[in-house]
């Protein structure tokens, strides 16, 4: 954990929120002492319900051309 001034803190906050998003702890000192601590933010996931998203690709039509062909197609077509 790194220890920041309060007035560097100040200076260079976008940073120091930078970092502590990737994981690190800065901790903010005022005149030497310790007052405050940034720290990343601890998300819960939402585990995945695979059966719904099953269910849910199952029930999509299958395209009846390649993306690349239907692509083109739609391209050559506004072009004239």
């Amino acid at each position: 954990m790194e220890d920041v001034s309060l007035a560097d803190a100040k200076a260079r906050l976008s940073e120091l929120v930078e970092r502590a998003a990737h994981g690190e702890s800065i901790r903010i000192t005022r005149r030497g002492k310790p007052v405050a601590r940034l720290s990343g933010v601890d998300e819960d996931r939402k585990p995945v319900d695979l059966a719904a998203l099953q269910a849910l690709t199952a029930s999509m039509p299958t395209q009846p051309e390649p993306a690349g062909e239907w692509l083109r197609r739609v391209r050559d077509d506004q072009r004239y």
